[in-house]
């Protein structure tokens, strides 16, 4: 029989009152005081009667980032199964994600279920898309910045250091050095197609690669340890890791791009894969598939949108991130 783990989870609300634990968890835990720095909170109202009956209130508080401030706290020692609880009586609204603490301890805590809403500074990385070729406003990433620093001009920053052409691999490696000048509390990285191209000619045509023209071990492995990296560099930083994956691309269109050749087959491998890495390390996940799907005139080359498809991307964006 596995032996249950125990987990810390920081808590600057509801979870440090008594009478919820006893509610979640058959009595009090084991708590010690900490810290979040870089956060503050804001309220939130609660609709749930059973989170309400359970914590007496109808509104409850939900981090947001700013540069210079700090959230004090404690930090629960859960079970399993004490986690497992604690998840459910967390709204929607609400997401588990790793934190560092101001003790360099890393913690759970409950974030903003859409993870750019409360973000101050954001990076985005990632290839030619993210770099918004084909729009000269800057792509989805540029309508991002203007639509973020406009709510707040005095403390909010957008860094777009996508560069074209850019695989997971390069991204992994290229980031990590540049994060701390910026001081990120989120970094976006736009998976790109990228990682779905195959060459057309050579070895490399089936390196990595199944007889269906899907990713095979060796590419998953390479991707697996790509996202791991930026993860951990995140982390470092106690930014908000956000995976975007890639968009629909209209294959009859980009079969012989620049000696590549892109599938609609190996870009829904990789929605996949990214889509399950993230819920798999309680990693923010936003899908970039539909805005455009069959809208093959918001193609230039059925690959990089264009200035409308920049949009589209956006507004998905939107709606759903922020």
């Amino acid at each position: 029989m596995t032996a249950s783990r125990t987990h810390t989870l920081f808590s600057f609300g509801t979870l440090m009152d008594e009478r919820v634990q006893t509610a979640l968890f058959g009595g009090a835990v084991p708590t010690s005081p900490a810290s979040l720095a870089g956060y503050t909170t804001r309220p939130l109202k609660i609709t749930d009667p059973a989170v309400i009956a359970a914590s007496g209130l109808d509104v409850h508080l939900i981090l947001e980032r700013r540069l210079g401030a700090s959230v004090e706290g404690s930090v629960l020692h859960l079970t399993d199964e004490g986690l497992a609880a604690a998840d459910a009586y967390e709204v929607d609204d609400y997401a588990r994600r790793r934190v560092v603490l101001s003790s360099g301890e890393s913690a759970w805590a409950y974030l903003d279920a859409r993870p750019l809403r409360p973000a101050e500074r954001i990076v985005v990385v990632g290839d030619s898309i993210a770099y918004g070729r084909c729009d000269p406003r800057g792509g989805w990433a540029g309508h991002l910045a203007a639509a973020h620093i406009a709510a707040n001009e005095a403390e909010r920053r957008l860094f777009n250091l996508a560069v074209p052409g850019s695989t997971l691999a390069d991204v992994g490696e290229q980031t990590p050095p540049l994060l701390a000048a910026r001081r990120p509390d989120t970094l976006l990285v736009a998976a790109g197609i990228n990682d779905s191209a195959v060459p057309l000619t050579g070895a490399a045509a089936d390196a990595g690669t199944e007889a269906d023209g899907t990713a095979g071990t060796a590419q998953i492995d390479r991707l697996t340890g790509s996202l791991e990296a930026l993860a951990a560099a995140a982390l470092d930083h106690n930014a908000r890791l956000v995976v975007a994956g890639p968009s629909w691309l209209d294959e009859n269109r980009t079969r012989d791009y620049e000696g590549l050749r892109f599938t609609r087959a190996r870009a829904l491998a990789l929605r996949a894969f990214l889509r399950a890495w993230c819920e798999a390390n309680h990693i923010d996940y936003l899908d970039l598939w539909e805005p455009l799907r069959e809208r093959t005139e918001l193609l230039v080359d059925g690959l990089h949108p264009t200035a409308e498809g920049h949009r589209a991307l956006y507004e998905h964006l939107d709606a759903h991130g922020r």
